[in-house]
């Protein structure tokens, strides 16, 4: 099962959507019980994403990158990063975040980074 973390510049509303288009999800977002707290740094969210295997949606295009080759230079894995973009229908983005939960492997996204809508 794919696990997501929404980074707390996503909107409540991807959560709400995603869970009732697909209830069997985990999914957390950044100040939920069991997540990071509001605030958290990039680089620690990565570091929890590694340890609890949460894939991190998230809408940052432009520091992300870099704390990722930070995080993969200290030889830190995650299992991957989604960047949205929220200007896209919110529809088009639930749909194929769906789409990559029931599809695809466990690993296959690992340590990159993928733009949705693909």
């Amino acid at each position: 099962m794919r696990l997501y973390l929404l980074d707390e510049h996503i909107p409540p509303a991807y959560q709400t959507q995603l869970l009732y288009h697909e209830p069997s999800l985990m999914i957390l977002a950044i100040g939920d019980e069991g997540a990071p707290v509001r605030g958290t740094s990039d680089p620690e969210i990565l570091h929890w994403c590694e340890r609890n295997r949460f894939n991190l949606i998230t809408n940052n295009r432009k520091s992300m990158p870099r704390h990722l080759d930070a995080h993969l230079a200290a030889g830190h894995h995650v299992p991957g990063i989604f960047t949205i973009n929220l200007e896209v229908s919110m529809g088009l983005i639930i749909e194929q975040l769906i789409l990559i939960a029931g599809a695809s492997h466990e690993d296959e996204f690992l340590d990159q980074i993928v733009y949705v809508p693909l």
